[in-house]
C-alpha cells in the first residue's frame, strides 16, 4: 500500500533514481542481501514490515526477525553506505492509555508483540544511525493498494445492509498517498540538511473513532451513514490487545521546516474524490440482504 504510493510520488517528482525492491528481491533478514540492495543509494525508505498484529502475538520471534533484526540489518547497511534511512514505524509502540496526543519523545510501552517488535526496530535505528536515521510513526493507514479499513467499508457496503463498527478507539485515519508525499518531503529536507534525525509522527491532524470514520466514508461516497451502527471493542475478542488511544502529536515537523499533515476529514475527501482510485472500491455498493457485519480495528 505505502510502497506503491511512495514510488508513484517519487517518480512524479523526478527525485532521482527510484529503486522499488519487493520482498522476493530483498529479504530484510539476510544481511548480505540488504547490504547489496542499499549500496549506491543516498536515501532508503523502509515500508516493509510484519503487519499481522494477531499473527505476531502467536509468532513474536518471527515478527521480531523482520521488524527488529531486519531493521537493524537495514540500519547497519545504511551506516556502511553512508545513506539516510527513513523507517516507518507505528503508534503501537505506545500503551494507548493516554488522554492527550503522544509527543514524539513520549515514553514507549507497547502492549502487544507487534508493538514490541516495532519498538525493537526503532531502537536499532536510533542506535546505529543517530545522525542519519529518521523514524516516522504512522497509524490507521488506508489507501488504494492492499487491505485496509476504508476499502473494506466500501466493499461491505455492497453486501451488508448494516455494519457495526467500534466507537471506543480513537485514532488518526491517514491516507497512504499523503504519507508517501510527507516521506518524500522529509527525505528532501534531510538532503538539504534542514531536517534533523529523530522521530516524526506521520499521521493526519485531528482524531476520530472507527465508527465516525465509517460514517464519513459512507457520507462522502453517497451511501447512507445511518447504515453504520456503533458497538464496543469487547464485541471483537482478538489475540492481540489493541491500544484504545492512538492519537499522535505533531510538534516535531517544525524541526524539519514542515507543517503538520492536514486534518483527517480533508485528507479523506481528497482520497475519495470522484476521480480517485479509492472510489473504485464502491463497485456494487448498494445495500445487500445479508446480516450485519461487526468491524473492528483497521489494518496498519
Amino acid at each position: 500500500m505505502l510502497g506503491r504510493d511512495l514510488v508513484a510520488v517519487l517518480s512524479a517528482r523526478h527525485q532521482g533514481r527510484v529503486t522499488a525492491a519487493t520482498r522476493a528481491e530483498v529479504d530484510l533478514t539476510d544481511p548480505a542481501a540488504v547490504r547489496a540492495a542499499v549500496a549506491g543509494h543516498r536515501i532508503v525508505v523502509n515500508a516493509a514490515a510484519w503487519t499481522d498484529v494477531d499473527g505476531a502475538e502467536r509468532q513474536e520471534a518471527a515478527a521480531t526477525a523482520v521488524n527488529g533484526t531486519g531493521v537493524a540489518n537495514l540500519a547497519a547497511a545504511c551506516a556502511e553506505a553512508g545513506a539516510r534511512l527513513l523507517h516507518v514505524s507505528t503508534d503501537y509502540v505506545f500503551a494507548g492509555d493516554a488522554e492527550s496526543p503522544y509527543p514524539e519523545d513520549a515514553p514507549t510501552a507497547p502492549v502487544n508483540a507487534y508493538g514490541r517488535s516495532k519498538l525493537a526496530g526503532e531502537l536499532a535505528v536510533t542506535r546505529l544511525l543517530p545522525r542519519t536515521g529518521y523514524l516516522v510513526r504512522t497509524a490507521w493507514l488506508y489507501g488504494a493498494h492492499g487491505s485496509n479499513f476504508v476499502t473494506t467499508m466500501l466493499r461491505l457496503a455492497g453486501v451488508r445492509p448494516h455494519l457495526d463498527v467500534v466507537n471506543d478507539q480513537l485514532g488518526q485515519p491517514t491516507w497512504s498517498y499523503a504519507l508517501a508525499e510527507r516521506l518524500a518531503d522529509l527525505g528532501a529536507a534531510a538532503e538539504r540538511g534542514t531536517a534533523p534525525a529523530g522521530v516524526y509522527h506521520g499521521t493526519a491532524s485531528g482524531h476520530t473513532t472507527w465508527y465516525d470514520l465509517a460514517r464519513e466514508v459512507f457520507a462522502r461516497t453517497g451511501l447512507d451513514p445511518e447504515r453504520i451502527r456503533p458497538t464496543g471493542s469487547d464485541r471483537f475478542p482478538r489475540p492481540a490487545r489493541r491500544p484504545g488511544y492512538s492519537v499522535l502529536g505533531h510538534a516535531g515537523w517544525s524541526r524539519a521546516g514542515l507543517v503538520p499533515m492536514v486534518h483527517w476529514r480533508v485528507m479523506l475527501a481528497d482520497a475519495l474524490r470522484p476521480d480517485g482510485t479509492l472510489t473504485s472500491a464502491r463497485r456494487s455498493a448498494a445495500p445487500g440482504h445479508a446480516t450485519g457485519d461487526r468491524i473492528g480495528s483497521g489494518t496498519r
